[in-house]
């Protein structure tokens, strides 16, 4: 059963992380943390309106979560705050309610779906998402903030 979730795409994607590192000046950072497992995953972002335009990370997980990561680093630029939300919201259901997979643009998540049965593995699957979906809401905030401040 571990076979169907540590097979060789999985770990492919986890050899393989695109994007490492952190960047001189994002727009957001966030860290999420599996209390679990001990995985970590801290991202960076830039936007440009609501279009992230850059994006880093440095993945301290698990070959899940470093798949999860790789898969997030090969899709997140170019991406809107809309889709990146929908996206988690997709795969937390596919993990956690036995929803479909990511299908279209974010397809290539759908290998993560047989980690729905190992519950204990959630979590460190979650990091990625999780971190990036905290930065576009500081970006978020920031721009609200923004908007409030400046005199009709």
């Amino acid at each position: 059963m571990l076979d169907d979730i540590y097979n060789a795409r999985i770990l492919a994607l986890a050899a393989d992380i695109p994007r490492l590192g952190r960047l001189p000046a994002p727009a957001a950072s966030a860290s999420k943390h599996s209390k679990l497992c001990g995985s970590t995953v801290t991202v960076d972002l830039v936007t440009e309106g609501d279009t992230v335009t850059d994006f880093a990370h440095d993945v301290k997980a698990c070959a899940l979560g470093q798949a999860a990561s790789s898969l997030m680093a090969r899709h997140v630029v170019g991406a809107s705050a809309e889709e990146l939300r929908g996206l988690r919201e997709t795969v937390r259901r596919m993990l956690k309610e036995n929803g479909p997979a990511p299908e279209g643009k974010f397809a290539d998540f759908a290998v993560l779906a047989p980690v729905r049965d190992f519950k204990a593995r959630h979590a460190s699957t979650l990091l990625t998402f999780d971190a990036v979906v905290d930065a576009l809401d500081q970006v978020a905030a920031k721009t609200t903030v923004k908007t409030e401040a400046v005199p009709a």
